[in-house]
């Protein structure tokens, strides 16, 4: 038995291809034939790594009683969250509107028409039976009420997160950015680092965020929770000590027991985080963050095409995390090493997370007394270490291993493209600049039709256009790789992919940028995407890169419609800073400014490497013996200078990058 997603590409939707429900892929077969048999749709979403996706999926959509149900008053629609985020997002507000609460799998019954009427996220088998038959009799019974609720229900959609034009300030002050900070702060975790909540996210946005705050307004105690959460964050279980990367999110207040599932995007957020915070604190943990995670996307995530993979499931074998931990006994592998092991990872034989005896590696931020005790100097020590997880790694590899998402969006790619160039930038290792280049690579072939940027590469089944954070991560990304290399066809890529970003998804009149392309599917509401999230929104980021773009090409155009956006947004960010991260990050900006370093000459390169020993959040890089962007093309030269200019003045030429550093210091009190 086999339903319409069994030619599908999304692993997700490859899923539920031999369930007894017949799905459809979201298309106008299936919402043609809701409207032609006036059936209701369910809209079911998820995606590939979500736990209770498939608990849903074995406890309801494998059932032939439920299946029959679904089968014969409904038209079902299976979407992969990933592969359509647009449909996701209006139907999670949908959700959001009528129950407060939102997450995955999420399931909506709507109209023939698309509109929802009803929704929630997981059901237990017998409630979604019994709202399954309440809604289908409500439907035959009393249409007009379940129409009349769709209406108000839409209209509420549209408005959701609909700003208001506000004007654009003459300045943003110091005290715009406290009154976004103390509320923030508020939150803070001081015993276990993070916010006072579980379940905890990385949000790795928030805390760089906050270190480029801390760091630019002298704000210590700040910089000291900062450090302290990325700490927590990686000696915790929500880290794998054993293979790299993080999971999800942790279940528990203190980063301990995690969601098991591996995701592209936290990853290539959280080597960027960990590479910038060693630039401003050379912390050896942070770099072996960095390093360790580089080496599981490389070995485990990487396709032969240069780009990277979705994610890891949480499960295997059914259940949740069984790949990733370990009984006290399967640490007898590491032999005369074993007790050592055990006490560093805390390994116990009735185990650290659950009655059945298993245990989650994690270590405690200082082990130095461990280490000490043991006999080991530092870097012995270090040499063992490496030696126990190439063995624990060894052994765990030989267990079936969870479910890959196969699946390479542009966006998350491009996520990780940033990742990579940030780590080469603090690191100096060509490698990590060579994997940023390869996907720079894949994204131009595998990512774009007709010279338009796609969200994932075109399959059988559909080409899907790029939405406004494959453009916005993308631009981040090539602007980034033109700083790398100063090679100018990265960044006129970006100005090419700004000019689409502007023409396809920017509304003029209200000043804002729609998720999707002008040309794009229509959908029952057209949305933007404003409050930033574990990624951040795609509109901050644009509004971000737009701002870099118009000190990069002294263009107005971009300059103005960033202030533009960004004046509507401004009034919502003292509400909840951590939902408005990136934004904050403009703020700082807006109110530090922008440090355009202009570098010339034949050692751009090795000058620009010097430079980079500093932090120095605030900056754009340009450089070369030749250019066409106007800060350079007067200046670039076969001689070695340097230039520092903010605020559209610029120093005189500088012989050395210790002077433009000192520069900086003096411009900022230091």
């Amino acid at each position: 038995m086999v339903n319409k997603l069994a030619q599908e590409n999304s692993p997700y939707l490859k899923q539920h291809a031999h369930n007894p429900v017949q799905w459809f892929p979201w298309g106008q077969e299936a919402l043609a034939k809701a409207k032609e048999e006036n059936k209701l749709i369910i809209v079911s979403i998820g995606y590939s790594a979500c736990h209770w996706c498939h608990v849903m999926e074995r406890e309801s959509f494998e059932n032939e009683a439920i299946a029959a149900t679904m089968n014969k008053f409904f038209v079902s629609i299976k979407v992969d969250r990933e592969e359509r985020p647009d449909i996701d997002q209006i139907y999670m507000i949908a959700v959001q509107l009528m129950t407060n609460a939102g997450g995955w799998p999420l399931n909506c019954i709507c109209l023939p028409d698309g509109r929802p009427i009803y929704g929630g996220t997981y059901f237990k088998p017998h409630d979604w039976q019994q709202v399954l038959l309440q809604i289908a009799q409500m439907w035959e019974d009393k249409p007009a009420v379940a129409i009349d609720y769709a209406e108000k229900l839409t209209e509420g959609i549209v408005k959701a997160e609909q700003l208001a034009i506000q004007p654009i300030l003459d300045k943003y002050t110091l005290e715009d950015i406290q009154q976004v900070l103390q509320p923030w702060k508020n939150h803070f975790d001081p015993i276990h680092g993070g916010y006072t909540r579980a379940p905890k996210f990385p949000l790795p946005n928030n805390w760089s965020c906050l270190l480029r705050t801390a760091v630019l307004l002298k704000d210590e105690p700040l910089l000291e929770h900062v450090h302290f959460t990325l700490k927590k964050m990686a000696t915790g279980g929500i880290y794998d000590h054993i293979g790299g990367g993080f999971s999800r999110y942790a279940v528990d207040e203190r980063w301990h027991v995690p969601h098991f599932e591996k995701m592209l995007y936290d990853n290539a957020q959280l080597i960027s985080l960990y590479a910038e915070a060693y630039q401003q604190d050379a912390n050896p943990l942070y770099k072996q963050v960095v390093q360790e995670t580089i080496t599981w996307l490389v070995r485990e995530m990487r396709d032969s095409n240069g780009g990277f993979y979705s994610a890891l499931d949480a499960d295997s074998e059914g259940v949740e995390g069984k790949f990733y931990t370990f009984s006290y006994d399967e640490f007898e592998v590491l032999g005369e090493n074993a007790d050592l092991a055990r006490s560093y990872y805390h390994i116990s034989r009735s185990g650290n997370w659950t009655e059945e005896q298993i245990n989650i590696p994690y270590v405690n931020i200082e082990e130095e007394n461990l280490i000490a005790e043991s006999g080991y100097r530092t870097e012995e020590w270090q040499t063992l270490l490496q030696e126990i997880k190439s063995d624990l790694l060894a052994y765990r590899n030989q267990r079936i291993r969870p479910g890959l998402d196969h699946k390479q969006l542009i966006s998350w790619n491009a996520l990780l493209m940033k990742g990579l160039i940030d780590a080469y930038h603090v690191f100096d290792e060509q490698s990590y600049l060579n994997y940023a280049i390869d996907i720079a690579n894949f994204i131009l072939t595998a990512g774009r039709k007709n010279e338009s940027l796609l969200h994932q590469p075109e399959d059988n089944n559909r080409m899907i256009l790029a939405f406004l954070d494959d453009y916005s991560f993308s631009i981040d990304a090539f602007i980034s790789l033109y700083e790398a290399t100063f090679d100018e066809q990265w960044l006129y890529m970006a100005k090419d992919w700004a000019d689409q970003a502007i023409e396809n998804c920017y509304d003029h009149e209200k000043n804002c940028f729609y998720y999707t392309q002008a040309k794009a599917e229509l959908l029952i509401a057209r949305k933007s995407e404003v409050m930033d999230n574990v990624i951040p929104s795609s509109s901050s980021s644009m509004v971000r890169q737009l701002h870099k773009l118009g000190l990069f090409f002294d263009h107005e155009t971009y300059t103005l419609i960033a202030e533009k956006t960004f004046a509507n947004v401004f009034p919502y960010l003292k509400s909840y800073g951590s939902a408005y991260s990136n934004w904050t990050n403009h703020l700082l900006d807006l109110y530090v400014g922008i440090y355009e370093i202009a570098i010339s000459g034949t050692d751009s390169i090795s000058w620009k490497k010097e430079l980079q020993q500093h932090y120095i959040p605030n900056k754009i890089l340009m450089g070369g013996t030749k250019s066409t962007l106007p800060l350079l093309e007067h200046k670039a030269s076969l001689e070695s200078k340097s230039y520092l200019c903010i605020h559209k003045t610029c120093s005189l030429p500088q012989s050395s990058i210790a002077a433009i550093v000192e520069l900086i210091n003096n411009k900022q009190g230091k």
